[in-house]
Order: structure tokens, then C-alpha cells, then sequence
């Protein structure tokens, strides 16, 4: 099978492409890094890119929590432009099978349960609270302590920043694809992706990254909020695994399945810093009791579906993989 992959090039995308060629798959790549003029919005460039494709993975992408409110031009323009020009090419081409790099940021905060009102959605949290630093959110009926639980695929979708609204149009825009055309469409929710080839000192990384470049800084890692929010933290090459599997599952024509990607093991985000820098040998992490207005509090992933359907699951344990990320080389090292 030939397989285009967008964003090949970036972090997730070459252990997608390693992951194919791995299989026996043909991975064709698309990406800008690779040169300027590979631009998955330029729609005569993504025509070219897919004579002879059997089907797309889907991972270019601007991501992470923008610092400014001002970078929601760009989001939209590379996350949903870029998608729209992609699925109107692939209708065009005859190409009928996708697995879009999904995120678990379209669930907004994670799955609460009340022990009084059972499971309940808190709103977004307010400045006050956090400049107060209470950085849980209360039961919305009593203002109780709520207990954090694993997040399903049939969760309310609820986009709480500007990526996050992206990646759920992401979702919609595949969805209609595969109505109109018959396709067949897999969205992957990748939940706290690290390994190596995560980009170094980017404020649009993941939180791994941001450690880790402190530590290659010499620096100690700055842990927001108390380092207790709960995150799950999957393997780079699982989640090219993932990939894969979904390319071998069998078509469901005019659909699109979303899946949870994680590895099923929750941390905090306290405990990632602690674990990195402890391997890495620098210096402890620095709670700064710090916030980003866009974050949620707790969301961690309930994956069972993709081990069920697709056969899938993660190999890489998380003190295995965090030993290794720990002295990995970043991208621009």
C-alpha cells in the first residue's frame, strides 16, 4: 500500500513513516520542512502528492497551546484550511482511506464524577480561582471535590482553546469526506505524545518537551499549577503503531471511528518533570504555581476501544520510554 504522509517530517509523522516502512508500506512524504513549497494548503501540490496513493495519515499540523490569542488566524488556516484542501484532493483522486492525527484536546476537561451527583462536566475555570490557586474544579451543582476518571469516545466534545476548536473541525470536516465520497476515516486521539524528535524550545511543543530542553538547558523544569493535573503520556512509536493499525483495519465506508490514543497509565504532570529529571540528571522541577488560561485540569484517556477493534496497544512502558526521551536528541539538536 502507498501512503501519503503529511507532516512526515515532524516529530509524530517520521515514526509514522518508519512505522510503514517497517510493515512492508510505500510512505510518501509531504512537508514543509522538507521544502517550503510542500504546503498541504497549495492544492496543486497536494494533487501531485497523491498519483498512485492508496490511502492518507493525516499528521501535518500546527499544534500546542498557543501563548496568544492572535495565532488563530494561522491555527485555522494550516489545521482546517490545510484539511479542507487535503479531503476536497483525496475526493478528487479516488482515494478513499484516512487516519487524521486526532487530539484528546476536543474533549476540553476530562470525565468528573461528584459523590453526589455522579459524573458532571465543570465549566472552564475562572482567573480568580486559578490566581488563588485552586486549580481543581468544583462540582457545578455543589461545589464538591470531584474525582478524575478515564475519558471515553463518547465523551461531549467540548474545545476549550483555539487548537482545540482545529482539531475537532479536523474531525467534522473528515466526517463529512467520508459521507460524501464513501471514504473511510480514522481519527487517532492522541493524548500527551513524547519521544525522540520532539522539537526543542518551542513554546508550541508538548509539556515533555518543554522539560526536557530545560534540562538541556541545565535548567530545572517549570512545572505549572501545583504539578498535579493528570495527563496520560504515550510513547511516540505506539502511537506510530496506532497508524498502522488503522491503515490494516477494515474499511468502514462513509464513516469516521475516533479513537483515544494513550497508554492507559496516567501521570502527573508533577511526576513527568520528576521522572525526566531524575533520568537526565539536572536539576528537580520548580512548581511555580504558574497557569495557562486555555489548560484543563485533568484529561486522560480510556483507550480500550483501539485495543479491541483494531487490535492495538502500547508497547512502550512508561519508565522505559522516559529513561530513553531523557538523553534523546530534539529536533534542531
Amino acid at each position: 500500500m502507498r501512503v501519503l504522509v503529511t507532516g512526515g517530517a515532524g516529530f509524530i509523522g517520521s515514526h509514522v513513516v518508519d512505522a510503514l516502512r517497517a510493515r512492508g508500506f510505500e510512505p510518501v512524504v509531504l512537508d514543509r520542512r522538507s521544502a517550503p513549497e510542500q504546503d498541504v494548503r497549495d492544492p496543486e501540490v497536494v494533487a501531485k502528492a497523491l498519483v498512485g496513493v492508496d490511502a492518507v495519515c493525516h499528521q501535518a499540523a500546527m499544534v500546542g497551546l498557543s501563548t496568544r490569542f492572535a495565532d488563530a488566524p494561522a491555527y485555522v488556516s494550516h489545521n482546517d484550511l490545510g484539511t479542507a484542501v487535503l479531503l476536497a484532493e483525496m475526493a478528487e483522486a479516488g482515494v478513499r482511506r484516512l487516519v487524521l492525527a486526532g487530539s484528546m484536546v476536543v474533549y476540553g476537561e476530562g470525565r468528573y464524577r461528584c459523590p453526589r451527583h455522579g459524573i458532571v462536566r465543570p465549566g472552564p475555570r475562572s482567573v480568580p480561582e486559578l490566581d488563588a490557586g485552586r486549580f481543581e474544579p468544583p462540582c457545578p451543582h455543589c461545589g464538591a471535590a470531584l474525582a478524575p476518571e478515564l475519558v471515553g469516545e463518547d465523551a461531549p466534545v467540548d474545545p476549550r482553546n483555539v487548537y482545540a476548536c482545529t482539531k475537532l473541525t479536523q474531525e467534522h470536516l473528515a466526517s463529512s469526506w467520508a459521507r460524501a465520497t464513501g471514504g473511510s476515516a480514522v481519527s487517532l486521539r492522541y493524548h500527551n505524545v513524547y519521544g525522540p524528535r520532539m522539537p526543542k524550545d518551542t513554546p508550541y511543543a508538548g509539556v515533555a518537551s518543554f522539560f526536557r530542553s530545560a534540562l538541556a538547558r541545565g535548567e530545572a523544569p517549570r512545572v505549572f499549577e501545583d504539578g498535579r493535573q493528570r495527563r496520560d503520556f504515550v510513547h511516540v512509536r505506539d502511537v506510530a503503531d496506532a497508524n498502522v493499525a488503522a491503515l490494516l483495519a477494515e474499511p468502514r465506508p462513509g464513516v469516521l471511528r475516533a479513537y483515544n490514543t494513550g497508554s492507559g497509565d496516567p501521570r502527573t504532570v508533577g511526576q513527568a518533570a520528576a521522572t525526566l529529571a531524575t533520568a537526565y540528571g539536572g536539576p528537580s522541577p520548580l512548581v511555580t504555581g504558574e497557569y495557562r488560561l486555555g489548560d484543563v485540569r485533568h484529561i486522560t484517556a480510556d483507550s480500550s476501544l483501539l485495543r479491541s477493534e483494531l487490535g492495538w496497544a502500547p508497547r512502550v512502558r512508561y519508565e522505559d520510554g522516559m529513561r530513553e526521551f531523557a538523553t534523546a536528541p530534539l529536533r534542531g539538536e
